[in-house]
């Protein structure tokens, strides 16, 4: 119940809601005045110490509380009707959509979707058509040729996005290349694709400009034409085609800045309150009132009710203990980064570790571990997840202790700064960070230009 996120816990909710009808949505009921149930076997021969229960203890207002967490839990003019959200649909969906467009006959279309289906989560048909046409042979029972499927594999590329079922990249650059209004500087960039792609990939320009008797600057108008074009055009769904859909971002947390005051608000918008089902008291009244007329059947109804009053409970308790530990572990990590959430400045972040945000809440380790999956804070300036606020820390030459985070925005830099034409290997970045007071070794500055996904030098290199 910790780790899932806001939108999980409203499909766990609603599960809950349907499984038991103990547990409803609303505020809390009105108190109930009950009599106490006689405890004595009296009335029944068949009386079980082990199944006897007070009834109080089920009929007392306290025992529907409102989960909802009164104390920072909403802004004060409940203002967050903005949060972000994207509807899913996944690749292979908006591929199938689009095949209707391609007139095609009840068998051809079919085949077009087993080659949609072939297709990867990057957009690329890494399959042969001789290969598929030999599959599909077996599993759908339609018998086809290498041609035929090489064809409609020409009826996969018409489709959105640009580039889509490309075998490789050079193929997907020319594809989307094709879709642009011929000019020269667009026929020129076909051709270096065509070409001379592998001296492009290696960015080997003097050799591109000697072969096609270019100037430098007809080789850089080419070049930009061709870096406007998108090398996985399935990556904007980012996952498998068949199972993965759009991000879905719904915050957990939502953190306002008043004039420096910060609060931090648990994101409930759409989870319901939740309380003890009001006809579970009342049966629990009539069995209270018929004292004297118990029979076995009436005593396993109310010991059925129990165990389904027993189970909403502790749904309703374990939600609240969930939202307290939320805010309580939030609460201390936005203390913990405040200069970060005022101002928005990532190299203002704190070296920070799960251990410092337990020392603090009192918290187990994996307790805080859990709060911080897959969990995601609305800030003032923007969107992050949770786990974004946690690094390590390393030794200024001034012997201060800084953010792993902070050498790596002052890495972006040095190389968003660099000679495109002649850009820093990794030595030369060892060399740059400690001008600037940071001390690394070199295949820690390598670790990091990797964890930024920025390539080698080679590979940066521009004209």
């Amino acid at each position: 119940m910790l780790e899932i996120p806001t939108l999980e816990l409203e499909e766990r909710i609603r599960q809950e809601l349907e499984e038991n009808p103990a547990l409803e949505e609303g505020p809390d009921a009105p108190e109930h005045l009950v009599e106490e149930v006689d405890n004595s076997n009296e009335h029944d021969e068949d009386y079980d110490p082990e199944n006897d229960f007070d009834l109080e203890d089920y009929m007392s207002d306290d025992e529907t509380p409102d989960y909802k967490l009164v104390a920072n839990n909403t802004s004060r003019d409940e203002k967050h009707e903005d949060i972000p959200f994207s509807a899913g649909f996944t690749f292979h969906e908006y591929l199938i959509e689009q095949v209707g467009l391609l007139h095609l006959n009840e068998r051809q279309r079919k085949l077009v979707e087993y080659i949609i289906g072939n297709i990867d989560d990057e957009g690329y048909l890494r399959r042969d058509a001789e290969s598929m046409a030999d599959d599909i042979v077996f599993q759908a029972g339609v018998e086809t040729s290498d041609n035929e499927i090489q064809s409609l594999i020409k009826k996969v590329h018409q489709l959105d996005p640009a580039g889509v079922g490309a075998l490789d990249l050079q193929e997907c650059l020319q594809l989307q290349l094709d879709r642009k209004e011929s000019t020269p500087i667009v026929d020129v960039a076909k051709r270096i694709i065509s070409d001379y792609f592998e001296e492009f990939s290696k960015k080997h320009y003097d050799k591109i400009m000697r072969a096609m008797n270019l100037d430098e600057e007809g080789l850089k108008e080419a070049l930009d034409e061709i870096t406007k074009l998108n090398p996985k055009p399935g990556s904007a769904w980012g996952g498998n085609v068949f199972e993965r859909t759009f991000s879905v971002i719904i915050p957990d947390f939502l953190v306002e800045n008043d004039d420096g005051v910060l609060t931090v608000h648990l994101n409930n918008t759409n989870v319901p309150e939740l309380r003890v089902n009001s006809t579970y008291n009342d049966m629990f009244e009539d069995y209270s009132a018929n004292k004297s007329n118990q029979t076995r059947e009436m005593k396993d109804a109310v010991m059925f009710v129990k165990q389904k009053i027993d189970a909403a409970r502790w749904f309703i308790d374990a939600i609240k203990q969930r939202q307290q530990t939320l805010l309580t572990t939030m609460s201390a990590i936005v203390n913990f980064q405040k200069e970060f959430f005022i101002e928005g400045d990532e190299i203002s972040l704190k070296p920070m570790v799960l251990k410092d945000i337990a020392d603090i809440t009192g918290y187990d380790i994996s307790t805080v571990s859990r709060v911080s999956n897959s969990k995601y804070v609305q800030t003032e300036f923007g969107v992050f997840a949770v786990k974004y606020f946690f690094s390590e820390a390393m030794t200024n030459e001034s012997g201060e202790e800084i953010s792993t985070r902070e050498i790596k925005k002052i890495m972006q830099e040095v190389i968003d700064e660099e000679d495109k034409r002649n850009p820093l290997n990794d030595d030369k970045l060892v060399d740059a960070l400690k001008e600037r007071g940071y001390l690394i070794a070199r295949r820690t500055a390598a670790k990091y230009r990797e964890q930024l996904n920025i390539p080698v030098a080679r590979l940066r290199k521009e004209i």
